[in-house]
């Protein structure tokens, strides 16, 4: 449990973080969509996956500009769904995404810290029987703490789906020293460990895990289930 010195440190980092994605994204979420979609490998593999029969309630963490959750919405068009991100700019984007394509009644967002979030203040709901993070632990500091905040959320027999960058272990060295050097520019750090980590978190909760490496290492998708 943080003491008040290190909630207020929390606070300040989450601060400076959303600050940062903000202006990162302030311009680019117009074009983001457009342009990640050529590398940001397995998120429809990810929304197939997630089984969000008629009822469920689902989550997405680090929702950005919606382009999962409407894409989520649409392909299980029973459940309903809310999406929380720490960049103000991103979700301006995303509400305007939600609303033009007549999904504002199923869609909810709001602006949360991945790593502190109040799931019933923020949308009414204190557990999720489904919830997935895509490209979004590379971005968060202190991802770690965002996956245990997941798995607090997550309902009795629920899952939690991730897809990331992987360390393109199959690829060649250049490809992958490239794409790291770019992708530190915009603040994303591929988390090597995480495989460790998520067998930890299954372990201490008494979850499954199902880990999978994606087209030669590029990426890497995991399933926790409750």
């Amino acid at each position: 449990m943080l003491d008040r010195a290190g909630s207020v440190r929390a606070e300040g980092i989450a601060a400076d973080h959303g600050a940062r994605m903000d202006g990162i994204y302030r311009t680019q979420r117009h074009i983001y969509d457009a342009t990640r979609k050529y590398y940001l490998l397995g998120r429809d593999r990810m929304i197939r996956a997630l089984d969000a029969q008629p009822g469920c309630s689902v989550l997405e963490i680090g929702c950005g500009t919606g382009r999962n959750l409407i894409a989520a919405a649409k392909a299980w068009p029973g459940a309903h769904f809310c999406g929380l991100d720490i960049s103000a700019a991103m979700l301006e984007t995303a509400s305007e995404a939600v609303v033009k394509r007549g999904l504002g009644s199923r869609v909810a967002l709001a602006q949360a810290d991945a790593t502190r979030f109040d799931a019933g203040r923020c949308f009414g709901r204190e557990r999720f029987d489904r919830i997935f993070l895509s490209y979004t632990l590379s971005m968060i500091p202190g991802w770690e703490l965002a996956i245990d905040e997941a798995a607090d959320a997550m309902a009795p027999g629920g899952a939690m789906h991730i897809v990331d960058f992987g360390q393109q272990e199959r690829l060649p060295a250049a490809f992958r020293n490239g794409l790291f050097a770019w992708l530190a520019h915009f603040h994303v750090q591929p988390r090597g460990d995480l495989r460790p980590v998520l067998e930890d978190v299954a372990q201490r909760r008494r979850m499954t895990l199902e880990f999978t490496p994606l087209y030669r290492g590029y990426a890497w998708a995991a399933v926790l289930r409750g």
